[in-house]
């Protein structure tokens, strides 16, 4: 095998200016194409990391709300429950005073019947006793001296 300088000096030659040209119009071209892509890459990285962010504040703003609005939530049924125990306590309350006086009411009255009764007892008992004396005495005394008598009579056994 023998080497021909000639020829690979020409094939050098040939691959030198070769890579020139490729260098000069296609590797220039090339490389501002992939530093392109490459710039275009890094910025939808970036736009997704602020986007990512974007959305945490959002999420960690809608925590904050659903927190607060669980809070009043809350608070709302805390005085909810305050206030139908406010109303229970009225309506107790209400209730109390209306038995008391019912009750006030229903011992007046009874005080009331037990006095008509024991005027109407008295009476009837003036009557017997009336009926009885004139039977026994067997005369009539005047009607309002011998009540007014009887009645004496029945007050001092009260009294007694």
């Amino acid at each position: 095998m023998s080497f021909e300088w000639q020829l690979i000096v020409t094939h050098g030659i040939g691959f030198l200016i070769t890579l020139w040209i490729l260098r000069k119009f296609a590797w220039g071209p090339l490389l501002s194409i992939m530093e392109e892509r490459r710039s275009t890459i890094a910025g939808e990285f970036k736009k997704i990391e602020d986007q990512k962010q974007e959305v945490a504040k959002m999420a960690a703003n809608y925590d904050g709300k659903l927190r607060e609005i669980e809070s009043e939530r809350r608070s709302k049924v805390a005085e909810a429950v305050n206030e139908g125990k406010r109303i229970a306590e009225e309506i107790k309350s209400t209730a109390r005073h209306e038995a008391n006086d019912i009750t006030a009411k229903a011992k007046a009255e009874l005080e009331r019947e037990v006095a008509k009764a024991k005027v109407e007892l008295k009476n009837e008992m003036v009557t017997i006793t009336m009926n009885a004396t004139q039977k026994i005495i067997r005369e009539r005394l005047d009607d309002p001296k011998h009540r007014e008598l009887i009645s004496q009579v029945i007050d001092g056994v009260q009294k007694a």
